[in-house]
This record gives structure tokens, C-alpha cells and sequence, in this order.
């Protein structure tokens, strides 16, 4: 960047604001889709609301982090905002459902964008001694956007119309918009590159055949089992490989396959992908368990993860903090040794006798073990790279993470499943026809349902409490992740990040190009 040129102050507000509106629209949805099945029908097409976002943000995330390398951060910032505003507009003018998911796409395809190149313009613009602190500030913001966009979704659902959960989107857009067009400034050098299209495409295919499997199966008409099911997943690996095939040969790949070579690189992906799973279990599960158990509704669990996300956001920041006076590989075997804790508290310590608050703390120590990843990563990532490398790597540390979340909600849906079918056969009068009826049990916790089902309120009150053991179950198998995180942890080597020979913004890279270095 040029530092010159740039006002820092109003980039970082712009930067924040582009962070906190991509963040949030991963979680606003979720309390205003009742509202909007009512007004929109479609209640068998929901679900895409949510996965339409993911699968767009997922599949454009690497590609972004590419071209921002290639042909600069600003301006694939600006049109990040710029067809982020553009899918929010169109959600909140949507007639139909149909529409919608595809409004959506649209949304998550600039948040692919914005979210990766918001951290390593971060890096760009402050040296090694200024990053943790705030890459810290930066990742509280993303913590934060889960704790108020379902609170946020609900109020402006309630008092507005649900279309104004779009809508906000523009002020906060626009502000963005304007205060990187103004006060970001670029250095102009820029090597000659050639885009890899058929790596894009590659990725891209692989991709979108991985997460439509993962969306689909297990749903009506997709059987774990069924041809469809199998051939998106065959046609998933098929592709990914001619994907890591094509990438040896080309002149400027996508992704760079020989950062993989790295222990320190490879080991921080590794520990997001698995994050990334033990979270989303955690974000799905618990709520299930609180409203089963303590016989809650579904409005009075929905800030039942408030804890766990303030945990995050302060345990973000003191990542930030902490990054430049340890070793990458100190603070990440203490953060998975925490979550490691957290987990098998959820999963050995709790059961249906547990109180509320024994399970708040347990959600706090999980929340303070996922925490760090989300400063130190990027760090110990961006470090890792030379400079015509950094978009792309940190767009891996988001890729990565995403992936990791599709797949553990995949995964410990089907063991969660399996472990509450289980429990239902084993009941005393149960059936299989009982037990096919019910599938998961997370149908239980709606009264509607239970209304239709008619189930004598004993036999009920058995199938929660089975639910409920199924949960723990769940979690009993999520703790092996952190155990996983641990050992990668370990492999990160001594690298640790250095300070940077100016201390002033645009001077991060002056005389140590990566930022981190690796003793011994």
C-alpha cells in the first residue's frame, strides 16, 4: 500500500463495517425465516436461504483471494461491497423463495470477496508489531456478528418487516464502499500474472458438486446410499484431483500448492478445518439440547450461545495480544488444549440432570479455546507466505473453516441421528415405524408437530430425553477434534511472528518479507 496516501483510521472503519456486514448475514436470517416462510411459502426449499449464501461464499472465497494477489486488494474489495449491496437489494424486493435463494448467491458471492481480502489489507497495512492487536479487534467483530444478528434479526423482523434484515445492509455497504475508495491506497507495482481459468473452473466445479453432496444428502430423494448422493461425491473427488493436477502445471495457480510444504501453513489450515467443525457442532447441538431439556422455545434458546460468542470474541482478542510474544505453536496448543476441556465437558461431564449454569460455563471454555483461531490463524498464515501469495492464503484460512463446518454438521448430523434412532428402539413399546417417523427427533421440540404426532406426553417426555443422549453422544465424538487441532498445533514448528524493522503502517514487510519466521 501506499502509505502516504492513506488515511488508516477511516480504512480500518471500512474495512470493519465490510466484516461485520458479510458476518452478519450468515446468522440475520435465521430468526426471520418463520416470517418469511409466511409471507414467501416455500417451506421445502428453506433450508437454501441459508445454503445458497455458504456455497457461493465458499466457492468464491479462493478465487477472490487469487485475483486480489494479482490485480490488487481495492478493487476486489469494492466489488465485493458492490454485489454484496447489490444480492441485499434484490432479497428484500423478492417475491418468491425461488428468488430469494437466488438474491442470496449473489450476497454470498461478495462475501467471498470481502471476507478474506478484509485481512490481509490488515496486513498490508500495519507492521508485525500493530497486527495482533488487530487481527484481534478484527476477529472480535466476526465473533460479534453471531452473537447480535440472530437478537438483530428478531428485532427488525418484529418492528420493521423482514426485509429490512437486506436492507440495513445498504447504509453500512455504502459507508464501506466510500471509506476504502477514499482512504485506501495501493502501491501501483504489479506483476504480470496470467488467470488460471481452468483451475478456477476446476475448484469451482469440485467444489460445488462437494457442497451440493453434503446440502443434500440425507434429504428426501437423496439417500445417504442413493446413486445421486454418490455420484455428486465421486464427481466431487474426481475433479478436486484434476483440480491439484492442473495447479502443478499452472503458471499462476489458484492456489499455490507448494505453501502446503510448510509445516506452519499447513498445520494452521488444518487447525482452522477442524475448528471449524467442533463450532458449528456446538452452534447447532446446544441450542437443540437447552430447548429439549429444559422444555424452552425456540425464541427463548435463540440467545442461549451468547455466552460461548462473547467467550470468542474476548478470547479473539487476547489472541491479538498475545501473538507477539509467544510462539504460534504456544498459543495454539493452549487453545486447543481449552477447547479440547470445553468439549469433553459437553460431551462427559454434562447429562440430563446437568443445571444451566454448569452448561453456560462449559459453553464459556469452549468459546475461549475457538476464540484465538480466529486472530492467531490469519497471523500465523500470513506470515507464513511471501507477498504475492497473501490474498490467496488467507482466503484458504476461510475456506478451510467453511469447509470444516459443512462437513462436521454432515458428519455429527448422521451420528446424532444414528445415536438417537438407537435410544428410540430401545424404548419399551417403541417400533421402527415410531423411530422412521421421527428420523433426528429435532421435530420434537416444535409444539405444532408434537400436536399432529399426538404422542401421549409420557412417551414424549422418553423420545426428549433420548434426544437429548443423542446430543451428548454427539459431542462425545466433536472432542476429538480439538484432540486432532492439538497435534497439528504441535507440528507449527518455532515460528513465531517478528517485528518489522519500520514501525509504521505500510512498512509491515520492510526487511522480512513474510513476517514470521521459523528457528531452529
Amino acid at each position: 500500500m501506499d502509505a502516504k496516501k492513506s488515511n488508516v483510521k477511516l480504512a480500518i472503519a471500512g474495512l470493519l463495517l465490510g466484516l461485520f456486514m458479510a458476518a452478519l448475514d450468515q446468522t440475520i436470517v435465521s430468526t426471520a425465516m418463520k416470517t418469511i416462510i409466511q409471507r414467501l411459502g416455500g417451506l421445502d426449499k428453506f433450508i437454501w436461504v441459508y445454503s445458497a449464501y455458504m456455497i457461493a461464499m465458499v466457492v468464491a472465497t479462493p478465487i477472490f483471494g487469487k485475483l486480489s494477489d494479482m490485480f490488487g486488494r481495492k478493487r476486489f474489495f469494492l466489488l465485493g461491497v458492490t454485489l454484496f449491496l447489490l444480492g441485499s437489494i434484490l432479497c428484500g424486493t423478492a417475491q418468491n423463495m425461488d428468488q430469494l435463494i437466488i438474491y442470496r448467491a449473489i450476497q454470498g458471492i461478495g462475501g467471498g470477496a470481502l471476507m478474506p481480502i478484509v485481512f490481509t489489507i490488515i496486513f498490508d497495512l500495519f507492521p508485525a508489531e500493530k497486527r495482533g492487536k488487530m487481527m484481534g479487534l478484527f476477529g472480535a467483530v466476526f465473533g460479534m456478528s453471531s452473537v447480535f444478528g440472530p437478537i438483530l434479526g428478531a428485532v427488525i423482523t418484529d418492528n420493521i418487516s423482514w426485509r429490512w434484515i437486506f436492507y440495513i445492509n445498504v447504509p453500512i455497504g455504502i459507508l464501506s464502499f466510500v471509506f476504502i475508495a477514499r482512504a485506501y491506497h495501493e502501491s501501483a507495482a504489479r506483476r504480470k500474472q496470467v488467470i488460471d481459468w481452468l483451475g478456477a473452473i476446476l475448484l469451482t466445479a469440485g467444489v460445488l458438486s462437494l457442497m451440493f453432496a453434503l446440502e443434500l444428502g440425507g434429504s428426501d430423494g437423496w439417500a445417504w446410499d442413493s446413486f445421486k448422493t454418490i455420484g455428486l461425491f465421486v464427481a466431487s473427488g474426481v475433479l478436486l484431483i484434476l483440480f491439484l493436477l492442473a495447479e502443478r502445471f499452472a503458471k499462476d495457480p489458484i492456489i499455490a500448492l507448494g505453501l502446503f510444504k510448510k509445516s506452519l501453513f499447513t498445520s494452521s489450515m488444518m487447525i482452522s478445518f477442524l475448528y471449524g467443525g467442533v463450532m458449528i457442532a456446538c452452534a447447532t447441538y446446544i441450542p437443540l439440547f437447552i430447548q429439549g431439556v429444559f422444555h424452552k422455545t425456540a425464541t427463548q434458546t435463540s440467545l442461549v450461545l451468547t455466552p460461548m460468542m462473547i467467550a470468542v470474541v474476548v478470547s479473539s482478542q487476547i489472541g491479538g495480544l498475545v501473538a507477539g510474544k509467544f510462539r504460534f505453536r504456544t498459543t495454539m496448543v493452549v487453545s486447543s488444549i481449552v477447547l479440547t476441556i470445553g468439549a469433553a465437558l459437553l460431551g462427559f461431564a454434562m447429562d440430563l440432570t446437568t443445571g444451566r449454569g454448569i452448561i453456560t460455563l462449559y459453553m464459556i471454555v469452549v468459546g475461549l479455546g475457538i476464540g484465538v483461531s480466529f486472530s492467531l490463524l490469519n497471523i500465523s498464515t500470513l506470515g507464513s507466505v511471501p507477498p504475492q501469495y497473501k490474498g490467496s492464503a488467507s482466503s484458504l484460512i476461510t475456506f478451510f473453516r467453511t469447509i470444516g463446518s459443512a462437513l462436521g454438521i454432515t458428519v455429527f448430523g448422521a451420528i446424532q441421528k444414528h445415536a438417537f434412532q438407537s435410544g428410540v428402539l430401545e424404548m419399551p413399546g417403541s417400533s421402527p415405524e415410531l423411530a422412521a417417523q421421527i428420523k433426528s427427533g429435532q421435530a420434537l421440540l416444535d409444539p405444532a408437530i408434537q400436536a399432529v404426532m399426538k404422542i401421549p406426553q409420557d412417551v414424549l417426555q422418553k423420545l426428549l430425553d433420548t434426544l437429548g443422549d443423542s446430543i451428548i453422544t454427539t459431542f462425545q465424538w466433536a472432542a476429538l477434534l480439538p484432540v486432532l487441532a492439538f497435534v497439528f498445533a504441535l507440528l507449527m514448528g518455532k515460528a513465531r511472528m517478528e517485528p518489522s524493522n519500520a514501525g509504521k503502517p505500510g512498512a509491515a514487510n520492510a526487511g522480512n518479507p513474510q513476517g514470521a519466521r521459523e528457528r531452529g
